[in-house]
């Protein structure tokens, strides 16, 4: 009787108990999908547009397309426009490249359902020339886009250089003349050339902000001074040193033009001795500054120490510099004496002469120096407390090896970071070389 008593109690708790479990699912789907949601069947195959799509959106590509397939619904989300908007071609060559390369068909799919949903688009390619040329191809039938910000990218050697100037000049221009609102456009290691600038501006003058384009050596002075006239909303602009010039400086320094943000040069020799750099009047540098006072200055140096000669023999505005070849003592002491603007400075290497005179100078110009890295180079140990020292606590990013720093009568390893930590005010170490 005990027993059957018990089992009526439970029977009749029974529907008591999944009623509440039903009420705490219920809860839990409407603090997901909104009450509007509760009454329908809570399964995959319903689940609300919008939330199909956010899934979607972080999901890979090869995912995604997988669960496209899954129902009418889903594969219904998959072709909503918001989730093309932003597209990462990659293409490669299986047997060379660790990229998984965008199915074909998938490709094709894009072009004929999707391409005026295109907006933010990107190629990258590996190192090979089919690669590239397949971004050329696909480039090439978007007539009907409407892109805003384009991206070419070589993971490895610039295979882009490899496609023909005319593949390439073509299938830029269906780009270029068809979107009228690009406002970015990265496109290094490539055949570019002056024509090409002359119809991205053409049809862009209005929207472009951010030109990239290190390394194009078909594009003289004469093409990025027709960015620079043209194109007034120009914020970014990114090239190499050989085509930067007074005029352009100047153009770009005109009241018509918007301020500049960031500048970025690109100083590269291949060959020592066989390049001769070209000199930029202070004059010029000076219009730049006095048109957009907080522009960045950016220069990446790859030369031989005999190359440095036309470089900051007056004041330049740089405001960052990386040095990844060595770099001559001497031309770290105008560094200190003409480089009042400077930031940050990042030193690969320099050499056994120990470089205290010149850091301590760096330090008792550049009042604005907030970074500093040094690699294969040598400073004393008291040399370099009396440089960050001279810093005090602005130098937020300091990042010095190990091997570079020589003890000395008054400093042991051991001892400087402390003194070095609290003239930081915070803790401090060097870096160590890591071990493999």
């Amino acid at each position: 009787m005990k027993r059957a008593r018990q089992k009526v109690a439970a029977e009749n708790e029974a529907p008591e108990t999944l009623q509440e479990s039903k009420k705490r699912k219920t809860c839990l789907y409407g603090s997901v999908f909104g009450e509007s949601d509760l009454h329908t069947s809570m399964d995959w195959g319903s689940l609300p547009h919008h939330v199909i799509l956010h899934i979607f959106q972080f999901l890979p590509l090869v995912d995604r397309a997988r669960a496209s397939s899954v129902c009418r619904r889903w594969n219904e989300v998959f072709h909503i426009p918001d989730l093309w908007r932003r597209f990462e071609f990659e293409l490669s060559q299986p047997a060379t490249s660790y990229l998984k390369s965008t199915h074909p068909d998938l490709i094709q799919q894009i072009i004929k359902r999707h391409a005026d949903h295109l907006q933010y688009v990107s190629f990258k390619v590996d190192s090979s020339t089919e690669a590239a040329e397949a971004a050329c191809d696909i480039l090439s039938q978007l007539v009907n886009c409407s892109i805003k910000t384009l991206g070419l990218i070589s993971t490895a050697k610039p295979s882009f250089m490899n496609v023909s100037k005319a593949h390439f000049a073509s299938a830029l221009t269906v780009v270029f003349v068809n979107s009228k609102s690009l406002s970015s456009v990265k496109i290094d290691d490539t055949p570019l050339d002056d024509p090409s600038l002359k119809v991205l501006v053409a049809n862009n003058s209005d929207t472009l902000k951010l030109l990239k384009m290190s390394s194009c050596p078909h594009v003289s002075p004469a093409g990025i001074l027709c960015v620079a006239d043209q194109c007034h909303g120009l914020k970014e602009l990114a090239l190499n040193y050989y085509i930067l010039s007074d005029e352009l400086l100047l153009a770009l320094s005109s009241e018509k033009h918007v301020n500049l943000e960031h500048l970025r040069i690109d100083v590269v020799s291949e060959n020592p001795g066989q390049v001769e750099f070209h000199t930029i009047k202070k004059q010029s540098w000076d219009a730049l500054v006095k048109h957009s006072p907080k522009v960045n200055i950016v220069m990446y140096f790859f030369l031989y120490e005999e190359e440095f000669d036309a470089f900051f023999r007056e004041e330049t505005p740089v405001t960052h510099l990386y040095f990844g070849r060595a770099v001559s003592k001497a031309m770290l002491g105008r560094i200190g004496l003409n480089c009042p603007r400077l930031i940050e400075l990042v030193v690969c290497a320099n050499g056994l002469q120990p470089l205290d005179d010149e850091l301590i100078r760096i330090a008792e110009h550049c009042k604005n120096l907030t970074a500093m890295g040094l690699g294969e180079c040598e400073v004393t140990c008291r040399g370099f407390i009396e440089f960050v020292k001279m810093c005090g606590g602005r130098l937020t990013q300091l990042s010095i090896m190990e091997e570079v720093l020589i003890p000395d009568n008054d400093y042991s390893l051991e001892r400087l970071h402390l003194e070095v930590s609290k003239h930081l005010g915070r803790m401090w170490f060097p870096d160590m070389m890591p071990t493999w």
